[in-house]
């Protein structure tokens, strides 16, 4: 399972159905749960740390490595792999901070561009999606 721990409000809105319609293809091990907090809430949550060496943690931040999907995929493969339980952070407005992005195992860059965190949460639920497919050697994505 993959955890998403993301600032702002729960789903909804113009991506929110669109976030549940990939949800409800994910599959174990790449099925996700979200962990939704706002403003401060996730600021004190990620101050604490609350993750253990059990997990791999991705933080998505601009300034991190881009990765095509396929790099993606084997990432997520890999980390499965050594039974590690993922955790991708997406930051509320103002993202999170330097100490968080440092504490990260991997810092994933979907591209130079700052995207609202709703979109953001849209675009890694279909990359997570679409590693699934690529694991699985299914049809979704074309080269």
């Amino acid at each position: 399972m993959i955890k998403i721990v993301a600032g702002g409000k729960k789903q909804g809105g113009e991506y929110g159905w669109l976030i549940h319609d990939y949800v409800k293809r994910l599959r174990k091990p790449f099925d996700v749960e979200f962990k939704f907090l706002e403003g401060e809430k996730l600021d004190d949550f990620l101050a604490k740390w609350p993750f253990t060496g059990n997990e791999f943690v991705i933080l998505c931040d601009e300034r991190g490595m881009e990765l095509s999907s396929p790099e993606l995929s084997e990432l997520l493969e890999k980390k499965f792999n050594e039974s590690k339980e993922i955790v991708i952070i997406i930051g509320a407005a103002f993202g999170v901070s330097e100490e968080v992005r440092e504490r990260a195992d991997f810092v994933w860059s979907f591209s130079r561009l700052v995207f609202p965190h709703m979109l953001s949460r849209l675009i890694v639920t279909e990359q997570i999606y679409r590693a699934q497919e690529i694991s699985r050697g299914g049809s979704y994505h074309h080269e």
